[in-house]
């Protein structure tokens, strides 16, 4: 039985896709700017250049948005995903930065995105190394990432210093967390659908009577900037293009566990054909992005916890998402008005989202065929996962490539899964030649009965 209150092809009321909309927005536009931002940052790159980084980050993603989710022929996986620059470049474009500055950054990214659109042609192969205690793995490695990201928020965002945890943010967070708990549970229609967008804004009202709203970026802001395609210039360093195509392999791989996630949460069976589209997308989509003049994107796992906890499913209303971020790269005003929403706030939204993952891996965990082998399999990737989340100085000290494979804790689940799936002996059994593995999804948390 499909729970979904909008399934993939649905198409809400006009009034409901601008709240579910934005509803992505939120969850999605913090992180699309904090890679620029942070990059900006540490290069030391003048104001004027950082701007111009955000608002190609924006349009970019805004419009690479709109192809994953619409599809211009080959290109595009057909589901609501939203795309966003990763943190998985963040790492080689720094180093590249450091030596070649931003043209070196994407130069390498256009050179490298060859690797992402070759390899996606062969994400039938790809798949198979996906069984359902793999993907299982994955999905909960995902939700097990960004829970201490929705943390960070909560306690008032890692650049908070002193105030970091103060009781005022944890309190805010915990209000924020409350409502959308309320919204979900007992509203219903568009008011359980649009509950995180509902929930922030509440909380954001509050934040705003309380005097804890800064609205001096807001003044500041242009109202309107046309893109500048190629505005740093480019310039294509063998290392930088060696070190960025080792982080499209990366980012390959946490792509492949996000649409595994995705198609869980949108009942869609993700075959190797619709993997291959999405990650053509990725990899077209990163190239055009660079002669924009943003790093490259990918799909943002964050936004499956958006669809698990409403079940709106609905790829055209996560397009609109996309026009949206496009408008807010084409009139930073707009974006500089979201980036005021106080950090508590988003840290008590995502915590939501976030676990909502977490909740369809262990449901995905729990059909898996409980034995030593894949006992295993789960326990070690897992764990490795986490040992790389909550310790990344554990990796400090070793070369700069093992950092970029396994610097995520995603990737890291994600590929020692693989592996002892591939090395682990499995005992023979007997399947039915006619009967084809449908591996029962996950059902939305939201529908279930209260405990």
């Amino acid at each position: 039985m499909n729970n979904l209150l909008y399934q993939v092809d649905d198409r809400p009321p006009l009034v409901t896709t601008v709240l579910l909309a934005a509803q992505h927005m939120l969850a999605a536009l913090g992180g699309i700017i904090a890679v620029p931002l942070v990059l900006g940052a540490v290069l030391k790159l003048p104001a004027d250049q950082i701007v111009a980084l955000v608002n190609a980050a924006l349009l970019g993603s805004g419009v690479v948005t709109i192809i994953q989710c619409k599809g211009v022929g080959p290109i595009g996986i057909r589901l609501p995903c939203v795309m966003g620059t990763s943190f998985a470049f963040v790492g080689a474009a720094i180093s590249i930065g450091f030596e070649h500055g931003v043209p070196g950054i994407l130069g390498s990214s256009l050179a490298a995105s060859v690797v992402m659109i070759v390899g996606s042609f062969f994400m039938p192969q790809i798949r198979k190394l996906f069984p359902h205690t793999v993907t299982a793995v994955v999905v909960t490695m995902i939700g097990l990432s960004l829970v201490p990201v929705a943390v960070d928020w909560a306690a008032g965002g890692k650049g908070a210093g002193a105030h970091y945890g103060d009781p005022v943010n944890l309190g805010i967070a915990l209000f924020v967390l409350a409502t959308v708990i309320a919204l979900v549970q007992f509203g219903k229609g568009i008011i359980s659908a649009a509950a995180v967008v509902i929930g922030m804004a509440i909380g954001y009202a509050g934040c705003v009577a309380l005097g804890l709203v800064d609205f001096s970026s807001v003044q500041k802001a242009a109202v309107f900037a046309l893109p500048q395609p190629l505005y740093f210039g480019m310039s294509f360093p063998v290392s930088g293009i060696l070190a960025m195509a080792v982080a499209y392999v990366v980012t390959m791989v946490e792509t492949t566990g996000t649409f595994m996630a995705l198609g869980s949460a949108t009942k869609t069976k993700m075959r190797g054909k619709l993997l291959s589209r999405g990650v053509l997308c990725d990899g077209v989509g990163s190239a055009f992005v660079a002669m924009l003049g943003s790093p490259p994107v990918s799909t943002f796992a964050q936004n499956v916890g958006v669809i698990s906890l409403t079940g709106v499913a609905s790829r055209h209303v996560v397009a609109l998402t996309g026009v949206l971020l496009a408008m807010a790269g084409l009139f930073p005003v707009l974006g500089a008005l979201v980036v005021t929403i106080p950090q508590p706030v988003l840290g008590g939204a995502g915590l939501m989202m976030f676990a909502m993952i977490i909740a369809a891996g262990v449901q995905m965990l729990s059909h898996v065929e409980h034995n030593k082998r894949t006992g295993l399999i789960i326990a070690v990737s897992i764990g490795c996962g986490l040992a790389v989340s909550v310790r990344p100085e554990l990796l400090s000290k070793l070369p700069a490539f093992v950092h970029e494979i396994f610097g995520s804790g995603i990737s890291t689940g994600a590929i020692i899964a693989v592996l002892l799936n591939l090395v682990l002996p499995e005992r023979p059994v007997e399947v039915d030649e006619d009967e084809e593995e449908d591996v029962p999804q996950p059902m939305l948390v939201k529908n279930l009965e209260p405990a």
